[in-house]
């Protein structure tokens, strides 16, 4: 029985983990495993039907959403913690990515998790890549059905591989599903990998649907797989190719910013102001036949089997219930009352956890010019005034303010604006529509669904692209529709740089875009963390040079025992 505790040692979502695993069941005595199954699933005939096909690709969906809605401050790396975004409020010195030379390394969890994350979305997508390949013709009712699927499929693969493309460099470029033991994986150049990518994505745009024609709301469309390629191309430096793909979204399929004011909410708005933009991420409304700016939304949606929940307020909103006393010394917060208890959490707030505290640079730097007229920095799209909440204070309903407490009387500044208040991004947040855990006032959660892929970040994605080719003009073109919509000023063509597209991407994008992955696809992550991360314990968090690709995980280099498998530099 010495295997069980050998078994401990491996995962099996890792790129090895598994065919260790089946090694060693295999290599047990003779006879131990020694039984006939009356039936049994392989990948060989799992999918043997289109029902058999639809389930696996509705369970790729489930797992990428697992993935968005990850209730761990790991997830958050992905998103902003780290980055030139944010750091972690709950605990600037610790936490999630505080530190790259202690949290970035080749046995730490962030680069074991996502490795293994992405590699086994790309085994489960080979499965269905190749059991709907090798699939018997006379099952589909036509040619045009078992393309959908496996366009569907592809773009998954595409997905997971440009992620490992751009954390990692040249990476194992695995195309079959493995149902054996391999210990001999190499690193595929970079170039060998993109063009794997591109030509799936070039397969899904064509034989995914057009926009209003997929199967549900979440479904992948011709949309999205030309938004990921014209991102691919950019990686590449393919300015032209990008901005072709971008226009296909832009100009074939009836997408358009939205405008006007639309939706669920009208005439309710909960800070009794809003527009188009808030509109876009109100309960309900990402779905919506009208609204014409979504590409790829993930589906959560609430208090139904199978449905999920997504740490937003928890990710994004300040820790506000916990900065203890008014300045006369009653509770700050009352909050709401619940079963004949104040819970001290308010509804509109939900209970956040601090885990992306923004950082001065995308908190105020990237307003300053457009404060007042930029809808993006309303007051109902970026919380920045706070409210005492207790009938017992004379302080009740005046706004929260530092100075107003005696001299000495606060323990920490640290926390009071790194952790208890600070501006709180709404995008992210549900006002007065918990529906889980209501005396935590939704537990930090949200129902709401998430935008993958949203019109405005296509537009900005082709103007890096005419950036590219030095046409700013056209870039300047591009991004000014954003900002029209925004009501801000727009941009001069000679004012169009690769760092002005990164503000506008934060204005626009934050809490939506993986930023870590756009800053490393630039090469900017480095420079970028040093010049605007203000982590007040570490500040610039300790990035190195080296840190603009993550090392391989060490388990997966030292379970490779039948070939060399180089770490990336900076990491032996």
């Amino acid at each position: 029985m010495k295997y069980i505790n050998i078994l401990k040692r491996f995962k099996w979502s890792s790129l090895l983990g598994l065919q260790i695993y089946l090694f060693i069941l295999t290599s047990c005595d003779k006879g131990f495993l020694d039984e006939k199954p009356l039936d049994f699933l392989t990948p060989g005939n799992a999918y043997s039907s289109p029902a058999n096909i639809e389930q696996g690709i509705i369970g790729i969906h489930q797992y990428v959403r697992t993935w968005w809605t990850y209730n761990s401050g790991t997830t958050t790396i992905m998103f902003a913690n780290g980055t030139d975004l944010a750091y972690n409020g709950e605990n600037p010195g610790g936490g999630i990515l505080y530190d790259y030379s202690i949290v970035i390394t080749p046995t730490s969890a962030p680069p074991t998790l996502y490795w293994d994350y992405f590699y086994t979305l790309i085994q489960r997508a080979n499965v269905l890549i190749n059991s709907i390949k090798s699939s018997d013709t006379k099952i589909w009712a036509n040619e045009a059905e078992k393309n959908a699927y496996l366009a569907e499929a592809m773009f998954f693969r595409s997905l997971a591989y440009r992620n490992i493309v751009v954390l990692w460099g040249d990476a194992p470029l695995v195309i079959e599903a493995f149902d054996y033991v391999k210990t001999d994986f190499v690193r595929s150049p970079k170039s060998k990998l993109y063009e794997l990518i591109e030509s799936d994505l070039k397969f899904s745009a064509t034989n995914l649907p057009p926009k209003g024609k997929e199967k549900a709301p979440g479904r992948i469309t011709q949309g999205a797989a030309w938004n990921l390629l014209s991102e691919v191309y950019l990686a590449q430096s393919k300015f032209q190719n990008a901005v072709d793909a971008a226009s296909h979204v832009i100009l074939d399929y009836n997408y358009a910013l939205m405008t006007k004011r639309f939706g669920t909410k009208l005439g309710k708005d909960i800070f009794r102001s809003g527009d188009p933009y808030y509109d876009l991420f109100q309960l309900n409304n990402h779905n919506l036949p009208e609204n014409k700016e979504a590409i790829w939304v993930i589906q959560v949606e609430p208090l139904i089997t199978g449905g999920d929940a997504y740490p937003g307020e928890r990710m994004y909103g300040p820790a506000y219930y916990r900065m203890g006393n008014t300045p006369d010394g009653k509770v700050a917060f009352r909050g709401e009352l619940y079963q004949g208890v104040y819970t001290g959490y308010s509804d509109t707030l939900g209970r956040p956890v601090s885990w992306n505290r923004p950082t001065n640079y995308l908190a105020y730097d990237i307003w300053r010019s457009d404060w007042k007229n930029d809808i993006r920095n309303a007051e109902h799209n970026i919380k920045r005034n706070f409210y005492f909440d207790n009938p017992a204070s004379i302080y009740n309903g005046k706004r929260i303010d530092w100075s107003l407490y005696p001299k000495g009387a606060r323990a920490s500044t640290l926390n009071d604006t790194c952790q208890y208040i600070y501006p709180y991004f709404m995008k992210a947040a549900a006002p007065l529509e918990h529906f889980t855990d209501l005396n935590r006032s939704g537990g930090g959660t949200t129902n709401k669904d998430i935008y993958a892929m949203r019109l405005a970040e296509t537009y900005l994605l082709r103007a890096e692209a005419y950036l590219g080719l030095n046409q700013k003009d056209l870039a300047a073109r591009d991004i000014n529709i954003i900002r029209s919509r925004a009501n801000a000023s727009p941009v001069e063509p000679s004012k169009v740089t690769i760092d002005y597209i990164l503000d506008e991407r934060a204005r626009e994008l934050y809490t939506e875009e993986w930023r870590l992955i756009t800053l490393m696809r630039l090469g900017k992550l480095v420079e970028r963390v040093r010049k605007y991360n203000n982590n007040p314990v570490i500040p610039g968090l300790n990035i190195k040079d080296y840190h603009n690709l993550w090392p391989i995980p060490q388990t997966e280099i030292d379970l490779n025992i039948n070939s060399e498998f180089k770490q990336n530099p900076g990491y032996n």
